[in-house]
């Protein structure tokens, strides 16, 4: 993970990557087939790390609105003390919307127990935060807006998911 954090998480070079930890060039390819199979593992732990953070965040805002919030807080926390790490899970992680992960599944947990069902209404509220606290991430991370926690703290707020949600109508 220490190796992502010069490259842009996109330009890890295999033979850096071996020298770095103290192995052969051809000791890496014992474990992973090619570098896309590394970065796809990177990418992986990268979501589990995500998720362990909005999971704690969660929790300790007590589940709910306010625990919803959070782990929109910590997503964007996330990509910011770990932006190579960040943009390598969206360049080779899994496609959008399958939950195996646990960000995924967090964040559609909390959506279906705020909207009362596992459902469209569920479904758009899930999309609109990811869009929200990903698009924030985003920008901080390429200081198109400036990265302070005050700032995160007053984007991303009940009213800012909720009122998107109620606005939208039954239509997913």
């Amino acid at each position: 993970m220490a190796a992502l954090g010069g490259t842009g998480g996109l330009d890890l070079s295999l033979r850096e990557l071996a020298r770095s930890v103290g192995v052969s060039p051809t000791a890496v390819y014992r474990h992973f087939p090619n570098k896309d199979a590394l970065l796809a593992a990177l990418a992986r732990k990268g979501l589990d790390m995500l998720g362990a953070a909005q999971r704690a965040a969660y929790e300790a805002a007590g589940g709910g609105a306010a625990g919803f919030v959070e782990t929109g807080r910590a997503y964007v926390r996330f990509a910011l003390a770990h932006p190579s790490l960040f943009r390598l899970v969206f360049a080779h992680g899994e496609p959008a919307g399958d939950k195996s992960d646990p960000a995924s599944q967090l964040l559609h947990e909390a959506t279906a127990e705020l909207t009362g069902a596992d459902g469209p209404a569920a479904e758009r509220l899930a999309l609109q935060a990811w869009s929200l606290g990903h698009g924030i991430a985003m920008l901080m991370l390429d200081k198109r807006l400036p990265a302070n926690d005050a700032l995160i703290d007053r984007l991303i707020c009940t009213g800012s998911f909720f009122e998107l949600g109620n606005r939208a109508g039954d239509n997913p």
